[in-house]
């Protein structure tokens, strides 16, 4: 765990954005395709805590970015290679474009200010996405990462930022996995080698400030190619 000032540090409102993973209907709502997933992230409080999370952002001005799956209906440009991406081919609730599915799932709340970033293919939120584009461009240095699951699309979402030279910080209590014990080890044996590791009340204690402008564009790279 980083020290509260090299915390608050990263989590500076003004270079900091806050993502979350595939916090949508079909993953982690009442009517999911994955089942045990969203009961974990429910049961566990995870899904709170990223509310807690994007309400607290939007406070304190910090940009709130929301990475939804899904796919056409016709499957045009899915990707197919991988176990994974068939399997969810067969599962009965479907992440189709357009549907109460690929909708960010409450308590979590998108204000309009926030970016929703959708992706049709791939296993990374951020890889292939509009994501680094829009991180540049509002001056983010910080990826704050939240959401599920601790499996795939989490650890993906931290290996890309890091690689295209960003801060990670993962909220250890505010991402889920399955099974249960399996998000812990992930964490401790991986995450925490490249990333920052935290907890929901440690960013809140960082960003009870006043209010301030979402972040804007600052001219310079807002991360190292180094």
């Amino acid at each position: 765990m980083a020290s509260r000032e090299e915390l608050a540090q990263q989590l500076d409102p003004g270079s900091t954005v806050l993502l979350t993973v595939e916090c949508q209907e079909g993953v982690v709502g009442a009517q999911s395709a994955l089942p045990e997933l969203a009961a974990q992230a429910r049961s566990s409080g995870v899904l709170r805590n990223a509310a807690r999370l994007v309400g607290a952002a939007h406070e304190a001005g910090v940009q709130v970015m929301h990475a939804v799956a899904e796919r056409r209906p016709d499957g045009r440009g899915a990707s197919r290679n991988a176990r994974v991406f068939r399997s969810a081919a067969r599962l009965p609730v479907q992440q189709h474009s357009g549907s109460a599915a690929v909708r960010v799932a409450a308590p979590i709340d998108v204000a309009d200010e926030d970016f929703v970033v959708r992706r049709l293919h791939g296993l990374s939120p951020v890889a292939g996405t509009e994501v680094d584009a829009l991180l540049r461009n509002v001056g983010c240095r910080t990826l704050v990462v939240t959401g599920v699951s601790a499996n795939v699309a989490v650890p993906a979402a931290v290996f890309d930022a890091v690689n295209l030279g960003y801060t990670a910080v993962v909220v250890a209590d505010a991402i889920a996995g399955v099974p249960a014990e399996y998000t812990p080890a992930m964490i401790r044996n991986t995450l925490s080698l490249v990333a920052t590791i935290t907890t929901t009340d440690a960013v809140l204690g960082c960003w009870k400030r006043p209010r301030r402008t979402p972040n804007t564009y600052r001219p310079g790279p807002a991360a190292s190619h180094a």
